[in-house]
């Protein structure tokens, strides 16, 4: 073999090796993406447990989020999460789902919020919160 072919043979072989590990890399972030998939932006400022799920609160520049999640994500049960500021209506999101409700935004400024969620039977309730 001629140190011609050689050359192009292992420069073949990285750019199929470059190649391989860009996918990865892709992959894996298309991965990530769909994990953060229902997730709030800005930080987090309160979780509410019960006995089937959670409702997971976060904060940023005024917005409040928040959104249900299973405490045993698969089948499809009934989901619920609300977010409500002080003197508006509550934001929803209702329905059978197998992961995770919403998630739902309000503009709350500086206004206390009420948030509920429900995952099959059982559910919270905040009462005003975040005053």
């Amino acid at each position: 073999m001629s140190s011609g072919r050689i050359r192009r043979s292992l420069a073949l072989g990285a750019a199929v090796l470059a190649a391989a590990v860009l996918l990865g890399a892709a992959g894996a972030g298309a991965a990530q993406a769909q994990a953060s998939a229902g997730r709030c932006a800005g930080h987090k400022v309160r979780t509410l447990t019960f006995s089937t799920g959670k409702v997971v609160v976060h904060k940023n520049r005024g917005y409040v989020c928040a959104v249900t999640l299973a405490k045993r994500p698969g089948a499809r049960k009934t989901m619920s999460v609300s977010v409500q500021a002080r003197g508006n209506r509550p934001a929803r999101d209702k329905g059978s789902y197998t992961h995770h409700a919403g998630p739902v935004t309000v503009h709350a400024g500086h206004r206390c919020v009420w948030v509920k969620g429900k995952v099959g039977r059982g559910s919270t309730s905040s009462g005003w919160i975040l005053c």
